[in-house]
């Protein structure tokens, strides 16, 4: 509430308060993609994958900085006692004018595999991947070059809690799966990239697209209509700084409000007042 701006006076005599996912952030954020994770490793479909594998067949791959927050290694080891090799990447967007509508490139400035011989790498068959999908792009090349240097990688699975269709269908529609299966497990809503800036990735207004459309319809009422009639929650970045939620709480409170205000001239504490006098 402090950083949000909000008193601890006008917090007198409220016992409970919804608060969109956005504002979760930092340690709490961290714990509870932990309890994801969890939840993941123990469904079936990795279950299948992980036991029908040694060890040194499976390597995680985080990508730095969000995927480091989610603890893949420490998931597969609480659920299953693996202890797996661990290869750090710094894979992130800059800006390039020449790449069509998105005015972004890929550069992959860290890739920690050093650590393994040429044996070890050959023993990879299985690499999971750790982020978020806006564009795809920075996918799409994490996945091309954990190829070439894994030569006999048979499957790739892709821990994405916040993913946009867009982002989905271009890796899909990609070379650089080709040769190896890739799957993507998504903990959230599926999101819908906006035009013209892409990054900034709302939840669909339709509720078949949606696990939960009950749970989406109590999102959307919480973020309700702007003075101009526009509803909220169509613009409203599900991930905002994506990282930044991990890192820095402040910083993710910042991006919240310069996009609530150039988009709906509201602030997260006005959004939070708001729904206090409801």
């Amino acid at each position: 509430m402090e950083f949000i701006g909000i008193s601890p006076e006008e917090l007198k005599g409220i016992e409970t308060l919804s608060l969109p996912g956005q504002v979760w952030m930092g340690a709490g954020r961290a714990n509870l993609m932990w309890k994801a994770m969890q939840d993941i490793f123990n469904a079936p479909p990795l279950r299948e994958t992980i036991t029908s594998n040694k060890q040194e067949n499976l390597a995680i791959f985080p990508i730095a900085r969000e995927g480091l927050k989610y603890q893949v290694p420490e998931a597969i080891y609480e659920t299953y006692g693996y202890y797996t090799d661990e290869v750090v990447l710094d894979a992130h967007h800059v800006f390039d004018s020449s790449v069509p509508v998105y005015n972004r490139k890929v550069e992959m400035t860290l890739f920690k595999d050093k650590d393994l011989n040429q044996p070890q790498h050959d023993n990879v068959k299985v690499a999971f991947i750790a982020d978020s999908i806006a564009s795809g792009l920075v996918m799409k090349e994490v996945i091309v070059r954990i190829k070439e240097r894994f030569r006999n990688l048979e499957r790739v699975e892709v821990l994405a809690p916040l993913a946009t269709i867009r982002g989905l269908s271009r890796i899909a529609d990609s070379e650089c799966c080709n040769g190896v299966q890739v799957r993507v497990h998504i903990f959230e809503t599926i999101l819908n990239a906006l035009p013209p800036d892409y990054y900034y990735s709302a939840h669909f207004n339709v509720p078949e697209l949606h696990i939960r459309p009950d749970l989406e319809a109590i999102y959307r009422e919480w973020w309700g209509w702007d003075d101009k009639g526009n509803q909220i929650a169509d613009t409203t970045c599900a991930g905002y700084g994506w990282s930044e939620a991990f890192y820095s709480p402040r910083k993710q409170i910042e991006m919240i409000n310069e996009q609530l205000t150039s988009r709906h001239n509201l602030t997260i504490a006005e959004m939070v007042r708001r729904n206090m006098r409801k």
